[in-house]
């Protein structure tokens, strides 16, 4: 079923324009892969649905030793994506064609690792005194996946790894050394993320496949559209509320961005929003869902293995800075449509919210189950399992959302098509995660950064936030986490001692996810862009400038844990719930040059700066924040209303 069918509301002159398979291959690498018909489009699907229930029987039925587990996945990893991504672009146009070299490169590749799970006993009794033919195994390994990433994740992470290994060599470690510790340890290559990887995210991406099979993704913004669709602006709130509902389990913000968007981007335009601003608007708020629990993106499983956290500890501590993030863009959006006059939908092609629960709520039973069971103690991976199969059983309860046979099939197979990118990425994650366990580079960041920041602990921040916009680029979400979590979560508890380890964790995963709309690598800010013909580069400011809160929550929560309500009394949770929303409608206020009425300069500045002081934690700063405010909206709607007359709206 089409977009178009699914939703007779969008425009029919924008449909024809999009082509979202596409975008997604000019944005999303991950989506840049071969072309493949008759005979050998069954070849590859079979390829990658066995992949998938390979992915089952390791986690529900095997025994088999860590080493074994992860060597053999990343092995299966590597001859895939061989397979299906082409060594440039434009080899993805030409169907039916693997070259020669691709093929031998997979199965060397593969061979690699399957050479560790034959003989990892032996390798283990060895230790670095390993053979030559261990070193070439090993350097082939390594190299083959390098290639890997380059081809489907790209090549600002290869930096990162290369300037670690770089690093590596210059304190002094021989290469038989680096070998070892980087292909026949798992503190390498098939360290920490690969093995997150292989256990969790993998499951939770077959999980998003199945669910979006249910068209649980329509049932969002139809959702939306009933909540938001005929207030002011509507269309970009609507766009906002679906984008934060896809993106907790899509874990991908450039498939959130061209997903949704295909649909919001034009409705928006439709209305009469800047076609920058549209895009804006999505590339933000589909970025935010990486943010939204209960999923995260599988950020939360994630968090929930690497701070020993309870999982619904987590979810809880994420809900306010998620609500602060989209109030940010939703009192953004709300303003733009003030200043520009724009309207809600109408009536008649706005759903019955009850009547969608009514009907189509059953989709999200999946979620709930998964929720259930990882709150009463199920590992995330057999709760991911028991999600797939709600979802299964779920669908059968209507025949629109019905799983066929065939769904059910490409459901396996979109899954495991989607696990080649995030396993790259973690498999080059587990190379900088090696080479800071082996050098201890850690350390010498930590105090190289307390060094920078004088012991500042704001400064110290920043430049941690800096470390984190930068390792982030162009990374998957999740692989970008395990990252942030291994390299700078731990500076930030070295710098600042009293911070709880749960504040430093979403102190660096909310800077790693903000970097798909920062400039110059705004993979979620291009995409949208596309979508709207707008221009890339204004589109990725802007995104930037809505997701304003994304930039000020971190320090909030490290500055005031009780943010993440740990430990937090009511009424310290309702002071800063106040505060901090009021803060943010005059952030956004400031921004956009806009209230009730235009804002001047001096009155911009003054918003700014007032819900700044409102969302640091005090009480002097939320009074003087308060008697600032106060005075802008005085101006706003009684001054200058009686003046000008108001503004229509």
């Amino acid at each position: 079923m089409s977009e178009l069918e699914k939703n007779p509301q969008l425009p029919t002159d924008e449909t024809e324009k999009i082509d979202v398979d596409a975008l997604m291959a000019e944005y999303d690498r991950e989506a840049n892969t071969r072309r493949f018909s008759g005979l050998p489009r069954v070849a590859v699907r079979f390829m990658l649905v066995a992949f998938s229930i390979y992915v089952f029987y390791m986690n529900l039925i095997s025994v088999w030793p860590e080493q074994i587990r992860r060597a053999s996945f990343v092995g299966l990893i590597v001859f895939m994506a061989f397979t299906l991504y082409p060594a440039r672009k434009k080899g993805a146009k030409r169907e039916n064609f693997v070259p020669w070299y691709d093929l031998l490169l997979g199965l060397v590749g593969a061979a690699a690792y399957f050479y560790y799970v034959v003989n990892f006993a032996d390798l283990a009794v060895k230790a670095t005194r390993i053979s030559q033919l261990d070193m070439i195994v090993g350097v082939v390994g390594v190299l083959i996946t390098a290639e890997v990433c380059r081809r489907v994740v790209g090549i600002p992470i290869l930096v990162v790894a290369g300037a670690f290994v770089g690093y590596a060599f210059y304190a002094g470690y021989s290469l038989k050394r680096i070998i070892y510790t980087l292909f026949y340890t798992l503190e390498g290559v098939i360290g920490t993320p690969i093995g997150v990887c292989s256990t969790f995210i993998v499951l939770f991406i077959i999980l998003a496949s199945f669910l979006e099979k249910t068209n649980i993704g329509t049932f969002f913004i139809d959702i939306a559209n009933a909540i938001a669709g005929r207030t002011t602006g509507g269309p970009a709130k609507v766009a906002v509320i679906a984008s934060a509902l896809e993106g907790m389990y899509s874990g991908s913000s450039v498939a959130n961005t061209v997903g949704s968007g295909s649909i919001t981007i034009p409705m928006m335009k439709k209305t009469g929003y800047d076609k920058d601003f549209a895009a804006a608007v999505e590339a933000a708020a589909s970025t935010g869902g990486q943010i939204m629990p209960p999923i995260m993106g599988a950020a939360a499983f994630l968090m929930a293995e690497m701070t020993g956290t309870p999982y619904i500890t987590i979810a809880i501590a994420a809900i306010f800075p998620a609500i602060l993030y989209f109030a940010g863009i939703f009192f953004s959006v709300h303003l733009e449509a003030k200043k520009t006059g724009l309207k809600g939908l109408p009536k008649e092609e706005i759903p019955s919210f009850f009547k969608l629960l009514l009907t189509r709520g059953y989709l999200l039973l999946p979620i709930v189950v998964l929720i259930v069971t990882m709150s009463v103690g199920y590992t995330p991976s057999r709760a991911a399992c028991l999600a797939i199969l709600a979802a299964i059983v779920v669908s059968m309860f209507h025949r629109d959302t019905r799983l066929t046979p065939k769904a059910f099939v490409e459901a396996l197979e979109n899954g495991a098509r989607n696990t080649i990118g995030v396993a790259a990425a973690c498999s080059i994650a587990g190379i900088i995660v090696g080479v800071v366990t082996l050098t201890g580079i850690g350390l010498k960041l930590a105090e190289g950064l307390l060094f920078l920041s004088g012991g500042i602990d704001l400064i110290a921040l920043f430049l941690t936030m800096i470390a984190c916009l930068i390792l982030g680029m162009g990374v998957p979400t999740t692989a970008n986490y395990v990252i942030m979590a291994t390299i700078t979560a731990p500076i930030i508890l070295k710098l600042i001692p009293a911070t709880p380890v749960l504040a430093a964790h979403f102190f660096v995963f909310y800077f790693g996810v903000v970097a798909d709309i920062t400039p110059p690598v705004a993979l979620a800010a291009y995409a949208g862009s596309a979508i709207s013909g707008g221009n890339p580069l204004r589109t990725g400011v802007i995104a930037t400038k809505l997701a304003i809160a994304a930039f000020l929550i971190p320090y909030m929560f490290v500055l005031n844990p009780a943010m993440l309500l740990v430990d937090a009394s009511f009424v310290q949770i309702l002071q800063f719930s106040v505060t901090s929303m009021v803060g943010m409608f005059a952030i956004a206020g400031g921004l956009e040059g806009f209230i009730n009425t235009k804002l001047s300069m001096g009155e911009r500045v003054l918003a700014v700066g007032a819900g700044l002081l409102m969302i640091h934690p005090r009480l002097l700063t939320d009074i003087i924040g308060i008697l600032v405010i106060g005075f802008i909206l005085l101006d706003q709607y009684v001054i200058k209303r009686n003046k000008y007359g108001p503004v229509a709206a």
